[in-house]
């Protein structure tokens, strides 16, 4: 799930971290589509060593995507995913390791979160279904247009979750996909692939997480390899850095807001469901042809340099003057550690510490002042030092009150001004616009004028109308009579939706007035203030859960039965004597298994995934846990403004009832459930040119049924243990497709084969270090990047791509002499070409007709980069102005704008430069320059001119 907002604060604070994507398109030939070759370089300009996926960030957007029509089958899902899958590999293109991570069970901690959001999700499908139902009903009755009703099954999301059949399907149909790639495509030709299904418990990165950890602690890893992580969360960049690998990227969706969507009930652009009105569709394009077409623009996707960022935190958090040895690493830590303050998804964050209003730079500046007193860091190798950590904690309560207090004015003066602007466009509003077919169109919007019919009528009703109007909105207060003419009866109370404010949530808390502490505790945990004891309780709870979201990110989970037992966290100025709370987990813990978890997280409404005898459990009012499924629940808004904000007040469930219910129905299980209930793990695949394909074949042959060491010689030093599987994947064997629409694998030389990570002991300790032998890489922010104003107020970018050396596209004069021409004048850019006369224009001394072979000046720009990225050399209309050749630019010009066999030089006669009419004194000077100075102000002209058969005159400069 992620930390909201995370991604976008840190973006905006480091903005060199971001790199956009360079992507190899396929191409088509004679309608056939070829497909991209991965073994070659990677167009990126680096090569990518591993690359690892959270499925679940590429399943959920495949499977219900919100910016294009959703697929119409389980198979046309499979397929996106695959597509999906070859786009991802088609940027990264990694050399040694693809690592394919699908959630499994998580932690109970994470489960409280699950709940929340299946909960949350079934309660707002059946809201806006009968939402949109009634409101289908509404036009239908005043006679609107709407499309017939389409009768289709609505996807279930809550079925990517495991243990159910979906994910069972899905882990076939990617088993399935490996094997395919691994025949087909050179780019996997020598690729290692490692496939973590839903049966394998824990969640997708922290499973991605522990294999990296157990690799790094092998003596044959490589320090120096180049990881690329695929996923959306934003935790995933403070796990990157757990790590702290010198080389590690995260690939992700750019995020672009406002995204239109056709309304669900009309199908049309522009407006929501509320806002439907039942209307026709205006006829789009002279023939209707783009009725059914979306605007659907492919998601482009960017890379996340995390060894900028730590050049970024090592500018901000290095320290001088320390009583103790100043560790970068160490502070690294420190710094993902409070991050967990903010909110991440086992915690509910703290009162006083917003993303939004900093809080994140709030606790660096604390720390920075009170590090030098604790004596050390505040965290080693993911475990916490308590007594620093309350040092800390006691300093932000220290500013807790006026923290509330500016939140409190910042809230009010960002709804005055709300305000304020909606009383300026309601004033600006023209008081009368013509309705009916004299109302105004849309440019574009109708391919031909329409007749005009009746115009005295529809004068007649404009006036009628604009009356009304001006009659009702004289007095907003004044009640009328039938007759029009104003009542004496009083005035009548003007109603809601006429406010200028909307409707704000009660807030029962006022954490800026005085004794905001004993309402707060009074209204979330229905507890008096005075209760030192629960607020302790409350404290200590959320101590163990930073303990232990810290060890799961530096070690892995601690316990799989731990879980913060409350809605709300305490205050920071609650956390007083916390040095001395223990902080150890129980050993030993085991997760749940899928139908468990299942039963643990999914409302009624979605026990269609579960076996009848365990979904009866969820709707039955005899059921000794029919408490654990309410129809209805309560969102606290908790001082938001949107639902999708609140806290969903679900009770937790109780892990012994739970079990003791489901013993009784454990043996209705089918031996398929039981297949799904059980527990699995990973397996890996290599192709038949892959150097360890012989040695797991050899495996199979002699039906060794013990577990074996991969030499890591054979698999680029990857450790492990290997055991035969059941359903292996075996060469000169049919592979099945699972996918009707999709051919089975006749000739396949692909194997599978078991595979496990290397195991160590449970109070191992993972060391968060920099491995000996890496190599640090080369430096990319320059001194520019520090400074807040640099380059006229626009963020430098001191980098695009991965490569330092790539020389930046560069425009010539005659490139800067069409931008000055076609630019807008108004574009509040001052220096960017702002007194260019545009080409044509009406009374410009420059003004020229087009010739009828010529196209638009911005047709030719279409592929140039953004104006702000611009960085060429002076434009010539901003320079002092010098004599040139006429013939070069002219030559140059005609080059752009028409094509060969149309150039006709005298229809040029009498013009200068770029084509512009010449002044006399210009045409006495075009043969007083040689061709050498011609060829001295770098114009291709010679090349032109003896590519189109023409040949120069020195005493005249041109053809």
């Amino acid at each position: 799930m992620g930390v909201p907002a995370f991604f976008r604060w840190l973006s905006r604070k480091y903005p060199s971290i971001i790199v956009n994507c360079v992507e190899e398109k396929a191409k088509e030939c004679n309608g056939v589509k070829v497909p991209i070759d991965t073994s070659k370089p990677n167009p990126n300009e680096v090569e990518f060593d591993n690359l690892y996926l959270d499925m679940n960030g590429i399943i959920h957007p495949c499977t219900h995507p919100e910016d294009k029509p959703a697929p119409k089958n389980e198979d046309e899902m499979m397929v996106a995913i695959f597509e999906y899958i070859d786009r991802i590999f088609n940027i990264v293109r990694p050399r040694r390791l693809l690592y394919m991570a699908i959630d499994g069970v998580a932690p109970r901690a994470k489960m409280n979160q699950q709940r929340s959001r299946r909960f949350r999700a079934s309660k707002e499908g059946m809201e806006a279904a009968e939402e949109k139902q009634k409101i289908r009903q509404e036009i239908l009755a005043k006679g609107g247009f709407l499309p017939p009703e389409e009768v289709k099954e609505r996807f279930d999301s809550n079925c990517i979750t495991p243990g159910t059949e979906f994910m069972d399907n899905l882990a076939k149909c990617l088993r399935y996909y490996i094997a395919d790639r691994l025949n087909s495509d050179p780019g996997w030709k020598n690729l290692t692939v490692i496939l973590s299904d839903a049966s394998a418990p824990g969640e997708g990165e922290h499973k991605i997480m522990d294999y990296i950890r157990r690799q790094r602690a092998q003596p044959n890893h490589d320090p120096n390899t180049h990881h690329c992580l695929c996923g959306a969360d934003a935790d995933l960049i403070m796990l990157g850095l757990a790590t702290h690998e010198p080389n590690f990227t995260i690939i992700r969706e750019e995020f672009k807001p406002n995204k239109p969507k056709p309304c669900a009930l009309c199908n049309q652009m522009g407006h929501e469901v509320k806002d439907c009105q039942g209307l026709p569709r205006e006829k789009q394009g002279k023939h209707d042809q783009f009725a059914d077409t979306l605007p659907i623009s492919e998601q482009e996707f960017i890379f996340i340099r995390l060894c900028v960022l730590r050049e970024y935190l090592e500018r901000e958090l290095t320290m001088a003057s320390l009583p103790f040895t100043f560790d970068f690493e160490r502070s690294v830590d420190d710094w993902v550690f409070m991050c967990f303050f903010v909110g991440n998804d086992f915690l509910p964050h703290l009162p006083s510490l917003e993303i939004r209003e900093g809080a994140i730079d709030r606790l660096v500046n604390i720390y920075k002042n009170v590090v030098h007193k604790t004596g050390g860091y505040l965290t080693e190798s993911g475990f916490v030092n308590l007594q620093r950590v309350q040092m800390i904690m006691l300093a932000v309560g220290e500013v807790e009150d006026s923290i509330f207090k500016k939140r409190k004015d910042d809230d009010d003066n960002f709804k005055r001004r709300q305000k304020e602007k909606r009383k300026r466009l309601k004033r600006d509003q023209p008081s009368f616009i013509p309705g009916g077919q004299f109302s105004p169109q849309a440019l574009g919007n109708r391919s031909s004028p329409q007749a005009i019919c009746n115009p005295r009528q529809a004068a007649f009703e404009m006036r009628m109308h604009d009356r009304q109007n001006s009659t009702t909105s004289a007095s907003p207060n004044t009640c009328m009579t039938p007759d029009g003419s104003p009542s004496l009866g009083g005035g009548i109370k003007r109603k809601a939706e006429d406010s200028d404010s909307e409707p704000e949530p009660e807030d029962n808390i006022r954490l800026w007035e005085t004794g905001w502490k004993q309402r707060y505790y009074k209204n979330k945990f229905d507890v008096d203030a005075s209760d030192e004891k629960f607020r302790r309780k409350v404290v200590q709870s959320y101590v163990e859960g930073l303990c232990w979201v810290l060890r799961y990110y530096y070690q892995g989970c601690a316990s799989w039965n731990w879980y913060y037992p409350f809605h709300y966290a305490p205050f920071a100025s609650d956390f007083e004597g916390i040095a001395d709370m223990p902080s150890d987990f129980e050993k030993g813990s085991k997760p749940f298994k899928p139908l468990e978890q299942l039963m643990g997280v999914f409302p009624a409404a979605s026990g269609n995934f579960l076996p009848p005898t365990w979904r009866k459990l969820m709707t039955d009012p005899e059921s000794s846990i029919i408490d654990f499924y309410p129809e209805d629940f309560a969102i606290d808004l908790n001082g938001k403004k949107y639902a999708w904000q609140g806290v969903a007040l679900l009770p937790f469930v109780d892990e012994r009832r739970l079990r003791a219910a489901l013993e009784e129905v454990y043996p209705d299980l089918t031996p398929e459930e039981s297949r799904r209930n059980s527990l699995g793990g990973d397996v890996l695949f290599v192709g038949k040119h892959h150097p360890l394909c012989d040695f797991i074949v050899e495996q199979y042959k002699t039906k060794n049924a013990e577990a074996v060491d991969i030499p890591p010689e054979l698999c680029h030093g990857i450790q492990g243990k290997l055991t035969l599987n059941d359903n292996a994947v075996l060469p000169d064997q049919v592979v099945q497709s699972p996918v009707p629409m999709l051919r089975d694998l006749t000739q396949n030389s692909a194997v599978s084969i078991s595979f496990k990570d290397p195991q160590f002991a449970e109070d191992f300790v993972f060391k968060a270090t920099v491995l000996p032998g890496a190599k640090k890489p080369a430096p990319v922010l320059k001194p520019g990047d520090w400074e807040k104003n640099n380059n006229d107020g626009r963020p430098w970018r001191p980098q695009l791509g991965f490569n330092r050396d790539r020389k930046p596209v560069h425009l010539d004069q005659s490139a800067f002499r069409t931008l000055g021409h076609t630019m807008p004048r108004d574009r509040g850019m001052p220096g960017m070409y702002p007194n260019a006369v545009p080409l044509g224009a009406y009374g410009s001394p420059y003004a020229r007709p087009l010739m009828g072979s010529q196209q638009q000046i911005p047709k030719l720009l279409s592929n140039l980069r953004p104006q702000e990225s611009w960085r060429g050399p002076t434009p010539l209309f901003q320079q002092t102005p010098q004599r040139t050749a006429g013939a070069a630019p002219l030559l140059a010009w005609n080059r752009m704008l028409q094509s060969p066999n149309q150039f006709q030089p005298a229809q040029y006669q009498g013009l200068g430069p770029m084509g512009y009419p010449q002044r006399p004194e210009d045409r006495m000077d075009r043969g007083r320059q040689s061709t050498a100075e011609v060829s001295q102000v770098g114009s291709p002209l010679p090349m032109v001119l003896a590519g189109r058969g023409f040949t120069l005159d020195s005493k005249v400069g041109a053809a």
